[in-house]
């Protein structure tokens, strides 16, 4: 992704902000990895993290011997190598600057599993899938997974303003227009786009799974592939003004309009952020009085598909 490159893109802070993955996920793609009903048992020599960012998901791969992560930003990668690798962690830790497309440094038949944790949108599936097919053994795995749109977990009445502010079409009043497409488009439609491999490297795959972790989200997802939410966390009011600051269609929103940071009311990720504790302020008052001070907490959360298949 172009932004992430940038020299004034803060890796650092998208760091230490972004959502992290709660264990419950990682759980669920390894006892697919592992297999079931009489399945072959998963192997647990080499991870592969591809698009890895600032390494999250890569130091969770905790069952193999070796984890590689891969991540085109080399100002990923600088902020990945100052995270030391989880305790839990027996085996090797090594990330490598390359296009997720381009796996030419592994061997043939030599990954057990291939992850990607909101990345996946942005690969060229086309080439993805047949080199994933060269590089995994039989009965390796690959799972990807993506994030929506946040939402206020008790606070349903604050997705409008949400999506306005993120997905509206006013190049002035929302930095919709300013995602990079087509993944943003992609990763918000829940990596549907994802093609089956049967249709790029046939034979080589079992049949796509999908799942999502909606909650009551989004109704129009098939019903039994849905999940309960499994990505939340509690935040302070500070903190998630930190986190609408790492959106990278904010960053390009700045760039075409630098008078926004000026504005007296604040730069529009602020004035949404008020807007926020404005109704939020008005939802809880006379139900407790949930705080809106930059110290009080907010809990948010996050709808997540995720998308497998196992190499044949």
């Amino acid at each position: 992704m172009a932004t992430f490159a940038r020299a004034t893109y803060n890796a650092a802070r998208y760091a230490s902000i972004r959502p992290t993955y709660p264990q419950e996920l990682f759980t669920y793609v390894f006892d697919y990895h592992r297999g079931a009903n009489g399945s072959p048992a998963g192997q647990w020599g080499t991870a592969v993290d591809l698009g890895c960012g600032t390494g999250q998901a890569t130091r969770q791969c905790l069952p193999f011997e070796r984890v590689v992560g891969v991540e085109p930003s080399g100002k990923m990668i600088d902020e990945a190598k100052k995270v030391p690798k989880l305790p839990e962690m027996k085996g090797s830790l090594e990330y490598v600057q390359s296009a997720a497309e381009d796996l030419s440094f592994l061997e043939d038949g030599s990954v057990d599993l291939i992850v990607s944790a909101q990345a996946a949108h942005w690969f060229d599936w086309q080439k993805l899938w047949r080199e994933a097919a060269r590089v995994l053994r039989k009965d390796g795995s690959l799972a990807v997974w993506g994030y929506s749109e946040f939402r206020l977990t008790n606070y349903p009445g604050a997705t409008a303003i949400i999506n306005s502010y993120s997905r509206g079409t006013d190049p002035k009043d929302s930095i919709g227009p300013y995602w990079e497409q087509p993944g943003r488009s992609i990763v918000d439609d829940h990596l549907v786009a994802i093609p089956a491999p049967q249709d790029v490297a046939p034979g080589q795959f079992s049949t796509l799974e999908r799942v999502y972790f909606r909650g009551n989200h989004h109704d129009h997802l098939p019903k039994d592939q849905s999940k309960p939410i499994i990505l939340q966390k509690t935040v302070t009011w500070g903190g998630l003004l930190a986190y609408l600051n790492t959106f990278s269609a904010l960053h390009t929103y700045h760039q075409k309009h630098p008078e926004d940071l000026e504005n007296p009311e604040g730069d529009i990720a602020t004035r949404v952020w008020n807007r926020l504790r404005a109704h939020v302020k008005e939802q809880s008052e006379g139900k407790g009085g949930q705080g809106v001070e930059p110290d009080d907490e907010i809990q948010i959360e996050w709808p997540v598909a995720l998308v497998m298949a196992k190499r044949t």
